[in-house]
């Protein structure tokens, strides 16, 4: 049990160096835009040209508002490419007005109540001995693990995300950029 718990210290550690600015600066980088932990979630996303799709996909699931709202929220949100790696036509699919409840469960799946830092997310994957399952907005579950050194998050289709930018703190909550989009049951 020692060697797990200092193995998980020391991936832990490199998961943290992810997003050490965060702690140590006002502002982080995402999109090359700056995210100001002032503004809410939507007021920065929609800044940062690696989001624009996301951004897009939230008011057609008209989830603005709610994401502008006191929360917190932890929002796991994929970069444009992990759209665009979706089967072709796809996005444009659930962009479609007659598949708003789809589109909505899509994004909502990519949301977990309350704020859990990648601290919070370490601590949970070490108390679970290398797994931690986190319920979603949308009421599906997700799976958190450390694989070489990398925070993953596991869908429950079986597609993986890497967490790519930690602790992009928001006024109301915090992101956390993933390169992949998560998919719930439908």
């Amino acid at each position: 049990m020692k060697k797990i718990n200092s193995i998980t210290k020391m991936i832990m550690v490199a998961f943290m160096a992810v997003g050490a600015l965060a702690t140590a600066q006002d502002t982080k980088m995402v999109g090359g835009a700056e995210m100001y932990p002032t503004k809410n979630i939507v007021e920065n996303a929609v800044n940062s040209k690696d989001h624009t799709t996301l951004v897009a996909a939230v008011t057609a699931a008209d989830l603005v508002e709610t994401l502008q709202s006191e929360g917190p929220f932890t929002v796991l949100a994929p970069v444009n490419d992990a759209f665009n790696n979706l089967p072709e036509g796809t996005v444009e699919t659930l962009l479609k007005p007659e598949n708003k409840a789809a589109l909505q469960g899509v994004l909502t799946y990519h949301v977990i109540a309350g704020k859990h830092s990648a601290k919070d997310i370490m601590n949970d994957i070490e108390e679970g001995n290398g797994m931690a399952e986190w319920t979603t907005v949308n009421g599906q579950t997700l799976t958190g693990m450390v694989v070489d050194g990398k925070v993953k998050i596991k869908d429950q289709a079986g597609n993986v995300a890497t967490v790519t930018i930690a602790d992009v703190n928001q006024s109301n909550g915090v992101i956390h950029v993933i390169d992949t989009v998560l998919l719930p049951k439908m």
